[in-house]
């Protein structure tokens, strides 16, 4: 990883903490309000920050999320989740499969018996990578408090990756074009996995969402030689619209 990357990390890491710790003091202050809450809209809108970060290929990204649902029940909501975002990491031949691995070894064999192999060289491709999600279903809801809601969910839907290397010497750039021959690889797979998070009401309409989501995915599956898990965090405002169905559905 490299050293830019670990600060903005780290950075997110310690703003994410601080966030989680928020959401605790909230939710501990929640449960002395006592009584369910006696307004749900029939339609809810979020839009905020998050992130993707995936260790196994050293990835963190920063974007944008969008999600948008409909409460047919107190308890249940269907909708849609689009998040976008974008960032680095650095391509090693332990990342590959062992078909590429041992391509890559014979490559740098025969530059090593040509004298073409500096002394110590490592290969290290850096590469920038912009990632959408598209997923849709069902979300539990638990509304016994006044001023937040819990909300658990499966996580499927559909992962869209564009991974473009940056190559830096003549040798990476030979990698690069046996790898991705027109400069780029883009890929699209299934993920699956499970989230949840709170919603806290600071008016009827307005309030903050905090939530995560933990899936597992394997982009590029003819280059990479493993899955991946990713942790999704977002947060930011949502917007409640639309009649209230409390009555009716309670």
């Amino acid at each position: 990883m490299s050293y830019p990357t670990k600060v903005r990390r780290a950075g997110t890491r310690r703003v994410v903490t601080m966030l989680l710790l928020l959401t605790l003091a909230l939710l501990l202050a929640s449960v002395t309000a006592n009584g369910q809450q006696s307004y749900v809209s029939r339609y809810n809108l979020f839009a905020g920050y998050t992130f993707l970060d995936s260790p196994r290929v050293s990835l963190f990204e920063n974007g944008f999320h969008f999600q948008a649902g409909v409460n047919p029940k107190t308890w249940l909501a269907l909708g849609f989740d689009y998040s976008v975002s974008g960032g680095s990491l650095t391509l090693t031949p332990n990342l590959l499969t062992p078909a590429w691995q041992s391509q890559l070894g014979l490559l740098l064999e025969g530059l090593a018996e040509a004298g073409q192999l500096p002394a110590g060289y490592t290969v290290a491709v850096p590469s920038n990578s912009f990632t959408q999600t598209f997923a849709g279903g069902p979300q539990l809801e638990y509304r016994h408090f006044q001023k937040v809601t819990l909300f658990l969910r499966p996580s499927v839907g559909v992962i869209h990756e564009v991974a473009t290397p940056q190559p830096t010497d003549a040798i990476s750039k030979m990698i690069v074009a046996a790898l991705a021959p027109t400069g780029k690889k883009t890929d699209s797979t299934l993920f699956y996995g499970f989230g949840g998070g709170a919603d806290f009401n600071v008016t009827k309409h307005i309030g903050l969402r905090v939530q995560a989501d933990l899936v597992y995915d394997h982009l590029f599956s003819d280059v990479l030689q493993d899955g991946r898990l990713t942790t999704r965090f977002s947060v930011g405002p949502f917007f409640n619209i639309g009649k209230n169905i409390a009555k009716k559905n309670r």
